[in-house]
């Protein structure tokens, strides 16, 4: 940790488990003051302040990040992470189920950024990040629905940068590749040979072994850090490799 942290106003979407909760860890270590925002309190690093609202709910999280801006009189830094995964090829699910994955991945982070926008104008060293994938530039099977929300929010990273730029707001992504997650977890634990599946998963990284979401977490500590002021508009791969390395067998 660098100690740069020291002092700042974070905000974590999703913070209750998985990369959420390792940012949010991460941002605590590092001396910051992190709100963390779930739906539920079970997860949330002890030292945080647990934001109890769906990111789905527009009055919840403006209720919960004006409380939270108000408590320190500004913001530092949103890491707008929270998201839900579906297995699905184009034909499967209902549209209620494809809607609800949008509205979650995709306008939770317009909320939440959105709700905290007036806070963030109060910092002198503002970051965003957003939470993309390696899906959207890996055609992997049966993630349609999800590549396809994560692609709209790496697009929406980089104009969000281009309009917040010239205030001093800098806005990045981070496009992780399969992430050793209580999600995965439950995913391996589904399936009818779970060693198999553990297999397959740690097969498609290059590295053989699945991203660690403290690795994530220093990331996102980069993009966020007050000295970082030429990263802006950046998509951070930390992948293993799945979207740039294609080993062939000795």
């Amino acid at each position: 940790m660098t100690g740069r942290q020291e002092g700042r106003v974070v905000l974590v979407t999703g913070a209750a488990a998985g990369i959420g909760r390792a940012v949010a860890s991460a941002f605590l270590a590092d001396g910051a003051l992190v709100g963390a925002l779930d739906r539920q309190g079970d997860g949330i690093p002890e030292a945080a302040e647990p934001l109890l609202a769906d990111v789905t709910d527009d009055a919840g999280v403006q209720r919960v990040i004006d409380e939270f801006g108000s408590r320190h009189g500004r913001i530092d830094v949103v890491v707008a992470n929270a998201g839900v995964s579906r297995a699905a090829t184009v034909s499967d699910g209902d549209m209620a189920d494809w809607l609800h994955v949008y509205d979650v991945n995709v306008l939770g982070m317009v909320r939440a950024v959105r709700a905290a926008l007036p806070w963030l104008r109060r910092s002198v060293a503002a970051s965003i990040t957003l939470m993309g994938s390696c899906t959207v530039r890996t055609g992997l099977r049966r993630r349609v629905l999800y590549a396809g929300t994560k692609g709209a929010v790496e697009a929406m990273s980089r104009a969000m940068a281009a309009d917040l730029v010239e205030e001093g707001i800098r806005v990045n992504c981070v496009a992780p590749g399969t992430v050793d997650t209580p999600l995965i977890a439950a995913q391996v634990a589904a399936a009818p040979d779970p060693a198999a599946q553990r297999r397959a998963f740690e097969q498609r990284q290059p590295t053989g072994v699945l991203v660690r979401p403290e690795e994530v977490a220093r990331g996102v500590l980069y993009l966020s850090d007050p000295e970082a002021t030429s990263v802006v508009g950046s998509v951070l791969a930390i992948d293993g490799g799945l979207t740039t390395l294609k080993p062939l067998p000795l």
